[in-house]
């Protein structure tokens, strides 16, 4: 399970250090080209909600850019596998360019988020390749796709990982009212 720790706003307080207020959120971004029933990021949410974790689900590539400007995120779960648009939602590897095309885009922000690349289920070479180009991109990590709660399990490990190396253990300072 991913534990964080969320203390009420103070100034000593390391999780806080500009009292950002203890409501802050972490969101996370999950996408998805999956196009199975019951993909496994749908159950993902539903586990991180009660932690105040707000999850932001991308279908395509379009979307997830969509999300990305209007929305500060703080972890990004991509999936190597995801089109660019609507038209790219079969299984066809030559449309599912969405998933490179977002972790450059993660890559220019100026505050780039800790990323979690998701390999796309193809040869061990293709395999190879995503796993060198999602490090190069700054990839924190790059999983296989989860297929069961032993591979949620593993998910959630690593965006704990995340949470530890990138924000100390702590949720990001979130800006207030004035900046």
């Amino acid at each position: 399970m991913v534990s964080v720790r969320q203390h009420p706003p103070n100034d000593s307080n390391p999780c806080n250090p500009g009292g950002g207020g203890f409501g802050s959120r972490l969101n996370l971004l999950l996408s998805c080209g999956s196009w199975q029933a019951d993909p496994w990021v749908d159950r993902l949410p539903r586990l991180l909600e009660p932690l105040g974790i707000r999850s932001h689900q991308a279908h395509t590539g379009a979307h997830a850019s969509r999300i990305i400007k209007v929305t500060p995120i703080h972890v990004a779960v991509v999936d190597l596998a995801l089109p660019l648009d609507e038209q790219g939602t079969l299984p066809d590897p030559d449309l599912a360019e969405g998933g490179p095309r977002l972790l450059e885009l993660l890559a220019r922000l100026e505050s780039p988020p800790p990323v979690v690349a998701v390999k796309r289920s193809r040869t061990h070479r293709d395999d190879a390749r995503d796993i060198a180009a999602a490090l190069r991109l700054g990839a924190f990590a790059v999983i296989d796709r989860p297929r069961d709660l032993a591979d949620l399990n593993l998910v959630l490990d690593v965006l704990r990982r995340c949470l530890e190396r990138h924000y100390n253990g702590c949720w990001p300072r979130m800006p207030g009212p004035n900046g």
